[in-house]
């Protein structure tokens, strides 16, 4: 016989509501998301010295897709990085390009 009452199953252990747990959780992942997000912008700043809005593109890019997975805390970091790193090659090549050819950048 199921003896619980409505108060009880709607309540945790701790006296918070299930709706205030699930806040709780959700404002710590986006606190982690942050972080994780602060760090990495302040690594590669360097590599992306005159094109900030590429650095916030792949941030962004990456954000959106590790909030598809069910823990894209885990998951953003890994996603950044190698947005970041595909991205600062990107720019590192086209420098290159650009430098080393200028023929070849105008074809481009």
């Amino acid at each position: 016989m199921n003896t619980t009452t409505t108060e009880n199953k709607n309540s945790l252990t701790n006296g918070k509501t299930f709706t205030a747990a699930c806040l709780g959780a959700c404002e710590k992942i986006a606190k982690q998301i942050g972080q994780a997000k602060d760090s990495l912008v302040a690594e590669f700043k360097g590599a992306f010295q005159n094109q900030e809005l590429t650095l916030q593109f792949a941030i962004a890019e990456a954000d959106a897709l590790a909030r598809q997975t069910e823990y894209p805390h885990l998951l953003f970091p890994v996603l950044a990085t190698e947005k970041l790193q595909a991205a600062a090659y990107r720019q590192s090549r086209q420098h290159y390009v650009r430098q080393s050819s200028p023929v070849y950048a105008f074809a481009a």
